[in-house]
């Protein structure tokens, strides 16, 4: 029995398996629509989610499962407080796996220790998501045709963005990458990153703050919102918030081929009017991120062989 905790308990060649059927089964979603057949997934989301848990239910049910769970901490026995490992222990007695959201780094993989079924983290704090990051890679390697020798932006709050972090985490591993790390002084990316992630690979990465200088040279552009919810005063939230706005006018500076990635909701910082130009991949985004996760509970519950 395996876990996804954390994006790098799949090796790179792991990966690109899944990446590869999630390839497949976007291309042919009837021939897996019973591949998870009288299985059923929890999802126990403890802080408020949209995409990410209708993103999971939609898998489970694509694949002719059922879902359980909840969709907050107060709807739980968390209000009555209840310990995680209590309520994995619980909820491995109900489901086959079990995809977890909360607000507390770690939480997850607390969970993972006393959990008899697969546990997927679907974000926890301000450290992880590895569903995103799979999702990001799959739209990368179709927007691309491939992970390596790319030029990554990544703009905007890179301190507390947990899909950065992941994702830089992943890439790191594919050969011939260079970052571009744009944002604020207040919100760069955690030191911890650059020095056991980015340096002991020798990638060539930049800190900037400048959007418009850096575009010309990217081949994707991650941009993500200012994160209201991850400060601890409102005054720091609206200094920073409209540090960075892509707008059409922006997307002139960029190369015709670059695709421009959010893991969303976003807020303001991508103008409507940058959602007609084709570069725009962030809802293609959103739809792979049901196939990828189609994908890896596939994978996690080794249901391989149950495709039709």
């Amino acid at each position: 029995m395996r876990h996804l905790i954390d994006p790098l308990d799949f090796t790179l060649e792991e990966t690109e398996r899944l990446l590869t059927l999630a390839d497949r089964i976007a291309d042919d979603p009837a021939a897996y629509q019973e591949a998870a057949r009288h299985k059923k997934l929890a999802t126990l989301f403890y802080e408020p989610s949209t995409r990410t848990r209708l993103s999971f239910e939609a898998a489970m049910l694509n694949l002719g499962g059922s879902v359980l769970g909840f969709a907050s901490a107060d709807s739980s026995s968390a209000a009555k407080g209840e310990s995680v490992a209590d309520t994995i222990r619980v909820i491995s007695c109900y489901a086959d796996i079990a995809a977890m959201r909360h607000p507390k780094e770690g939480a997850p993989l607390r969970a993972a220790r006393y959990s008899r079924i697969p546990l997927i983290n679907a974000g926890d704090g301000g450290h992880q998501h590895p569903t995103q990051t799979l999702t990001d890679l799959m739209t990368i390697r179709r927007r691309m045709g491939r992970l390596d020798g790319l030029t990554i932006g990544l703009c905007g709050d890179l301190k507390f963005g947990r899909t950065v972090h992941s994702l830089i985490m992943s890439l790191a591993r594919c050969e011939g990458m260079r970052f571009v790390l744009i944002s604020p002084e207040e919100l760069r990316v955690p030191d911890y990153i650059i020095t056991e992630t980015i340096e002991p690979r020798g990638i060539s990465y930049q800190e900037v703050r400048s959007l418009e200088g850096a575009m010309p040279e990217l081949d994707i552009l991650y941009m993500t919102r200012v994160q209201r919810e991850r400060f601890f005063n409102e005054e720091d939230y609206v200094r920073l918030k409209d540090s960075y706005i892509l707008t059409a006018e922006k997307m002139k500076l960029a190369k015709p081929d670059m695709a421009v990635l959010h893991p969303l909701p976003r807020v303001n910082e991508i103008a409507l009017s940058v959602d007609d130009d084709p570069r725009a991949a962030y809802f293609e985004q959103v739809q792979n991120g049901v196939y990828v996760r189609m994908a890896l509970i596939i994978t996690l519950l080794g249901l391989e062989g149950a495709v039709c």
